[in-house]
């Protein structure tokens, strides 16, 4: 069955009978396969690997969408039934890795005739099998199936919580000075004479870093790092342990040595001690911007002995403004939604060789939902679809999911963005997050007509996922690439010496970013190593070792630790990640960052490969040597 993903219905009447017949009929296609590859033919290397192609399309398709409207879609019961046809794909993953009559048939293939391609999968498919604990015995392998469905149904729950959980405080309108005039008109007064603030990220950023009132700020960011608390700590604690004895019932150590078998990485002693070396290599530069941050904060409280994230967005935005004369409210004025959005996409168009047209007629789960097709030198390769303000029931953060993955003669790469960003003006770091999440979406895009679907779309090993994303927000923070669409209601670009001032303000607090996301990567890590009963200690803890910000008393920060699902133990990657990707872009001429050669490379060399080649070989391709930390230091120490 071939599926060409820009053709979905327009805007199913049913959408509960839509994503019923979508799940069923994907898992039925890679069932379908699954028999013929069990039913005792004699079939080549290359013909059994094209029947497996078809499982792996039928499961990739049956899970990806159905994993985005379990997170976007508006009706409550729309989202219940997209869960429950993702434990559905989940359960069929699990099923097709212990189905030893056809771990039988691969593992008895002759595969000295196949090509590269061919090679790779059925290494990568063995190994699959292996991970999947076909070997074990019968025993053993119903608990690994019974851990893996409960795993599915615990990750959803967690999701679910944070998605649901939206808190607010309740204020009198004093209390809102020092927010920008639209913020205060965008929050009416109720008729209690309160004005209601939200945990959701539109109003809880802008309210941290400018919220003149600290109590207010305190109360708000209490709230936020409360969500999900105590319902998620329990699941969290459950997911935790099965992921332990998954492994252990696998062989491994621990869920880190699991998890990390697959990535750049390699073990998981290596991920703990790449903590330590970014902890060390950021400590000198974040205490000094700390302290920076504490003398300011002084100026209020002159008896102030810390800091932590409840003043800090606000103490690092009154630095910028008073040190380095970078006002957020005075940015904002350039970074009107609709026109930031063109401009991303004039941008990737520039940079990548990408042709957008809109398609006023796709399928969306939401009129706010923008939809366009891609294509290059005017043949369209995949279509995309722009979910980015907030809506109740919606995903809280920012992601990119995928829809389909584009597949030769098959199918067409087709993927999602899912953000909480303004509808009006933005702050830069909005527009950083768009620029962020839009690498995830391009490299999806890009990564499309390989032979078989285990390369396609974004199929690199975990830890170098984030390194495009990360690259391209560089040129969000280009002078010359934000003339182009930075412009105020004048007409007015944004000049050019206020974007050098910003610069210099956000390499300010380099140290501490790092360290915050230290922090971050080791409660991931030691939550999955230690495995603690009492939770919140251990956030304390590490929070203590690794974070330059204090803890704040009766917060659960790990309730609404959203990467906790995905992310699991490596939430390292990150930094990992942001390692190479500063790497990367120092192959980039900051005279020229659209100079045609350098991105047609990085286009073709790291990201229409897909996962077709180790990371680190794509990046040896386009570097011409290994990668280094050389960037990364510089850059951490500006």
């Amino acid at each position: 069955m071939t599926i060409d993903p820009l053709t979905l219905p327009t805007v199913p009447a049913d959408w509960p009978a839509f994503v019923q017949s979508w799940s069923e009929s994907n898992l039925a296609r890679s069932e379908v396969a699954i028999l013929a590859l069990t039913d005792g033919t004699a079939r080549s290397a290359s013909a059994v690997l094209d029947l497996w192609n078809e499982s792996e399309l039928g499961l990739r398709n049956a899970g990806g969408f159905v994993a985005l409207l379990a997170e976007v879609h508006p009706d409550e019961a729309v989202r219940e039934l997209a869960d429950r046809c993702g434990q559905a794909a989940a359960k069929a993953q699990t099923e097709r890795g212990l189905n030893v009559a056809l771990y039988e048939v691969l593992a008895a293939l002759d595969g000295s005739g196949l090509d590269a391609d061919g090679t790779r999968l059925l290494e990568k498919v063995l190994l699959e099998f292996r991970r999947g604990g076909v070997s074990l015995p019968e025993k053993s392998r119903d608990r690994v199936r019974v851990i893996s469905e409960r795993s599915t149904i615990l990750g959803q729950d967690f999701s679910r919580v944070i998605r649901d959980d939206v808190r607010s405080i309740r204020i009198a309108p004093e209390r809102l000075a020092g927010l920008p005039d639209a913020y205060v008109e965008a929050h009416p007064i109720g008729a209690d004479g309160l004005v209601t603030i939200t945990t959701d990220y539109p109003d809880a950023i802008p309210f941290r870093m400018f919220a003149r009132d600290a109590d207010a700020r305190r109360e708000l960011h209490t709230e936020f790092l409360n969500r999900g608390w105590p319902e998620n700590d329990a699941v969290l604690g459950e997911l935790v342990d099965l992921r332990n004895e998954h492994a252990t019932v696998l062989g491994y150590d621990s869920w880190p040595d699991f998890d990390s078998e697959l990535k750049m990485v390699g073990t998981g002693a290596a991920v703990g001690e790449f903590i330590e070396k970014l902890s060390v290599a950021a400590d000198s530069a974040g205490r000094r911007d700390r302290e920076r941050l504490l003398e300011r904060a002084r100026v209020d409280r002159p008896d102030a002995q810390t800091i932590d994230a409840a003043d800090s967005a606000y103490y690092g935005e009154l630095v910028r403004r008073e040190s380095f004369a970078v006002d957020s409210q005075e940015l904002r004025q350039y970074f009107d939604a609709p026109r930031v959005l063109q401009g991303l996409l004039d941008v990737t168009g520039r940079l990548l060789g990408l042709e957008y047209s809109p398609a006023p007629d796709a399928t969306t789960w939401h009129d706010d939902v923008q939809v366009y097709d891609v294509a290059v030198k005017g043949e369209r390769i995949g279509r995309i679809h722009l979910d980015l303000h907030p809506r109740e029931g919606k995903f809280k953060h920012a992601a990119m999911f995928e829809i389909t993955a584009g597949v030769a003669g098959e199918q067409l790469a087709e993927g999602a963005l899912a953000c909480n960003l303004p509808t009006g003006l933005m702050e830069h770091s909005d527009v950083t997050t768009l620029f962020h999440e839009f690498g995830h979406l391009v490299h999806h895009i890009l990564a499309n007509g390989q032979k078989y679907a285990t390369f396609a779309g974004i199929a690199t090993e975990w830890d170098f996922v984030e390194a495009p994303s990360q690259m391209l927000e560089e040129w969000a923070w280009d002078a010359d690439v934000l003339a182009t669409f930075a412009i105020n209601e004048a007409g007015e670009p944004i000049p050019a010496e206020l974007v050098a001032r910003m610069r210099a303000a956000d390499e300010f607090g380099n140290g501490l970013q790092v360290r915050t996301q230290t922090f971050y990567s080791a409660v991931s890590y030691f939550l999955h190593v230690n495995r603690p009963k009492d939770r919140t200690a251990e956030v304390e803890r590490l929070q203590g070792q690794y974070d330059l910000y204090a803890y704040i008393r009766g917060t659960h920060f790990q309730a609404a630790f959203g990467h906790l699902t995905d992310y699991s133990s490596a939430y390292y990657t990150y930094m990992w990640s942001l390692v190479i990707a500063k790497d990367l872009f120092s192959a980039f001429d900051p005279a020229d960052l659209f100079a045609p050669e350098v991105a047609g490379r990085y286009r073709d060399l790291v990201l229409a490969p897909g996962g077709s080649r180790d990371a680190a070989d794509l990046i040896r391709d386009f570097l011409g040597r290994d990668y280094s930390f050389d960037a990364f230091a510089k850059w951490l120490n500006a």
